[in-house]
């Protein structure tokens, strides 16, 4: 193991660190999405709200 170049090293500890960051950077990335995904959600339930109390109100306006 010590006969490798200092070079080799590096390069290894170079793909565990690249690794490391990648899965990292993929559970944030995922947790934005699904922020983003539970805002819009939101939003269009409360769209869907609305609209059921407009046509309540125009329903008992008959």
């Amino acid at each position: 193991m010590l006969s490798l170049p200092w070079w080799v090293y590096l390069v290894v500890a170079g793909i565990i660190f690249s690794g490391y960051m990648t899965v990292k950077t993929a559970a944030r990335e995922r947790e934005i999405d699904e922020a983003f995904i539970e805002k819009e959600g939101e939003i269009y339930m409360e769209r869907i709200r609305k609209e059921r109390e407009r046509r309540k109100q125009a329903k008992s306006l008959q």
